[in-house]
């Protein structure tokens, strides 16, 4: 970790505002050159600053991408691999903070910044302190009553619009209905990516000396797919392109793709179901691209707009039926590649794209670095590379599961390469992205030395007391190929005590 060093500026400090989508695929913004989906705001951003068009999250799954943003760090150090925490590596110390150092709201704080963080935050435990003085949470489930109560936005409509305070699931039903088209049970105006907007437009236009640092964490995309009216018959699905497949023993090289498939009922989608999720897809982004426009009209009506720092980001993709595969969890593009633009209309320059490799764990960095006490903890300077200097990663490494067992997955891209290691069965992938962007040839047989390259490099990743674990012998380690058993997961409102499916159907009524 670096301590963190003053940057020169004459600019005052910038007030600081990141928003986040949950599962926005890299691809899906007009301006980035997706001609099927509407995008006016999000292209609004792209065209007042930068996109680093090759941003990653290197570990493409809710609770982890959070904690590299948080952090600052990579997984091997948060020890987040998943959407569970693993135990320190031997030597490190305990919590998280302690490995990595203060999040980045309570540095932010420490530096002077007035800080609200709003919306989703998937923190483990739920009711972690992140650091924001001013914390209202909207998380997409509730694991019981305790955690409903300790909800903003559900509170929210139990006190302010009781009439919908009998839906369980009030971003739309989960479990077998997870990739199945919905509409809101909520008019527009009351949904949570609303209610998210105007807190953070309350937040924008308080006044006050200090500048601010403003965190506003919408839920969706995430499915499931339910986009308020008229927002749910924005696209037509006829004028939905099919998802993209290759073969069969590619595409389902990780077995977690297959796994996953069948644990959300996503396991038999046809073309044809798939172009609707993806019109339902569609219009939940253009609907927070409105609620975005309201952000961004807040941020323009202060005097200080001009010095005012914007970055968007997703957390990870979705494979919306890309590879056969649904959610994300896995190193294909539309996973674990995200969106990631820049504004600061004062000191970044506008209309422009940077091919230069960025992640989450860059984040961190960019806030520190604007606030004049740049902290790069594990990442890179981006505002540095922005403003067309600094010095570009030449290597990136995602990381799934913890290393050492069956489920680690490390990814290293470089210049046009993406190399893939699957501890389970030692499997491997290459990939030409420039050639390739849908990542549909395999290139292990026909660039050996490549590959070999790669994993050389991903051992020397890994060799240190964090990732040491998953290398044996000064190579990867590697388990016996072995696909995990089926099962489905449910996600009924444990808050009102719904734990799943009667056994029989007049036991529901009893």
């Amino acid at each position: 970790m670096t301590k963190p060093n003053k940057r020169e500026s004459s600019i005052p400090r910038p007030n600081i505002l990141y928003v986040m989508t949950d599962q926005h695929r890299y691809d899906a913004i007009r301006a980035l050159g997706n001609e099927h989906i509407y995008t006016p705001n999000l292209d609004r951003l792209a065209q007042r600053g930068v996109a680093f068009t090759n941003a990653y999250s290197t570990c493409p799954v809710c609770v982890a991408a959070r904690y590299t943003i948080r952090t600052g760090c990579e997984p091997p150090t948060t020890r987040v691999f998943s959407n569970g925490i693993a135990p320190p590596a031997p030597g490190q110390a305990e919590s998280i903070p302690e490995r990595c150092g203060p999040y980045l709201a309570r540095t932010m704080r420490d530096l002077g910044y007035r800080t609200f963080g709003i919306g989703k935050f998937h923190a483990n435990p739920w009711e972690e302190d992140l650091g924001y003085e001013t914390y209202l949470r909207s998380e997409e489930n509730y694991g019981n009553a305790e955690r409903r109560k300790g909800d903003a936005y559900a509170q929210f409509i139990a006190e302010q619009h009781p009439a919908y305070d009998f839906i369980e699931g009030l971003m739309g039903e989960r479990t077998e209905m997870y990739y199945m088209p919905q509409m809101s049970a909520m008019p527009a105006e009351q949904t949570v990516e609303a209610w998210a907007a105007d807190r953070a437009v309350e937040q924008i236009a308080r006044a006050g000396e200090e500048p601010y640092f403003g965190f506003v964490s919408f839920i969706g995309p995430h499915p499931p797919l339910a986009p308020p009216i008229p927002f749910n018959r924005m696209y037509d699905p006829d004028r939905m392109p099919n998802p993209v497949c290759g073969d069969l023993s590619i595409d389902h090289m990780d077995e977690q793709i297959p796994w996953m498939n069948h644990a959300i009922w996503a396991d038999d989608i046809n073309d044809s179901h798939a172009r609707v999720l993806k019109a339902r897809y569609y219009g939940e982004i253009t609907y927070i691209d409105q609620c975005l426009g309201r952000i961004l009209d807040a941020v323009d009506a202060r005097d200080d707009a001009d010095n005012t720092l914007i970055c968007f980001f997703s957390d990870h993709g979705d494979h919306l039926g890309d590879h056969r595969a649904w959610q994300k969890e896995s190193f294909f593009e539309v996973s674990c590649h995200v969106p990631f633009l820049l504004s600061w209309p004062k000191r970044l320059p506008k209309d422009t794209k940077s091919a230069d490799l960025a992640c989450l764990t860059d984040l961190f960095a960019i806030a520190t670095g604007a606030a004049g006490a740049l902290d790069v903890r594990e990442g890179c300077d981006l505002l540095a590379i922005a403003e067309g200097g600094g010095e570009a990663r030449e290597y990136l490494f995602g990381y799934y599961g913890q290393p050492g067992t069956p489920q680690f997955k490390v990814m290293v891209r470089h210049r046009q390469w993406k190399y893939v290691f699957m501890a389970n069965g030692g499997r491997e992938q290459l990939f030409d992205i420039e050639a390739d962007p849908q990542e549909l040839n395999q290139l292990l047989l026909i660039y050996p030395n490549e590959a070999r390259h790669l994993r050389q490099v991903a051992v020397r990743a890994l060799d240190n007391p964090a990732g040491e674990l998953g290398l044996l012998a000064g190579d990867i380690k590697v388990f016996p190929y072995a696909e995990r058993p089926l099962r489905r997961i449910y996600q009924f409102d444990r808050s009102r005590g719904v734990e799943g499916f009667p056994e029989r159907p007049e036991d529901l009524l009893a």
